[in-house]
């Protein structure tokens, strides 16, 4: 260091700094500190932002998707009804009788384009016969002694189940299979 920076910094060391400088110092620093506090809260209040933005999003993609599930749940009985109106009739009654057989077929018809309808709309048929009991898809109505046949499998589907997407609308009501007991 040369004598002039020497005695520069002496001489800085030495003058006090006054009361005004002081509150300057103080006052950046105080400032400094207040913008970084603001930056964290911005930051954050825009993360909070995102965040509810993405679940608004994930919200009304769920409202659009699930929308129809009371419309769907109310046309299952329709399905249903068709089936069993289609079960009823035995193939000597459709032979015999030309009405009949013209009556069934409109009602087979009728019947495919609900399932086409389901299908569109994503309502899948849940049919568990020979799968395992699932309490998520299945209500069980009786249980049946089945020696052949493993514990907790579906022996019977007395009524077929519906999913919307991944969203269950009616459980499939089913008999299932439980071991004998030994008799003593």
């Amino acid at each position: 260091m040369s004598k002039d920076e020497n005695q520069k910094e002496m001489i800085e060391e030495e003058t006090p700094i006054s009361e005004t400088q002081e509150k300057e110092i103080s006052l950046e620093d105080s400032l400094k500190t207040e913008n970084k506090e603001l930056k964290d809260r911005l930051f954050r209040a825009l993360a909070d932002l995102e965040n509810d933005r993405k679940r608004f999003e994930r919200e009304k993609d769920e409202s659009l998707k699930f929308a129809i599930t009371g419309f769907a749940r109310d046309l299952l009985s329709v399905s249903d009804n068709l089936i069993r109106a289609l079960e009823s009739v035995s193939k000597d009654a459709l032979n015999e009788n030309d009405t009949l057989k013209t009556l069934f077929e409109g009602v087979s018809m009728t019947e495919a384009e609900l399932k086409k309808v389901f299908e569109k709309h994503k309502i899948e048929i849940i049919d568990p016969q020979g799968q395992p009991f699932s309490h998520h898809e299945h209500q069980a109505m009786f249980e049946v002694e089945k020696p052949d046949t493993q514990d907790g499998t579906i022996v019977q589907v007395l009524q077929k189940g519906y999913k919307l997407h991944d969203r269950l609308l009616r459980p499939a009501m089913v008999g299932v299979a439980k071991t004998a007991k030994p008799q003593s």
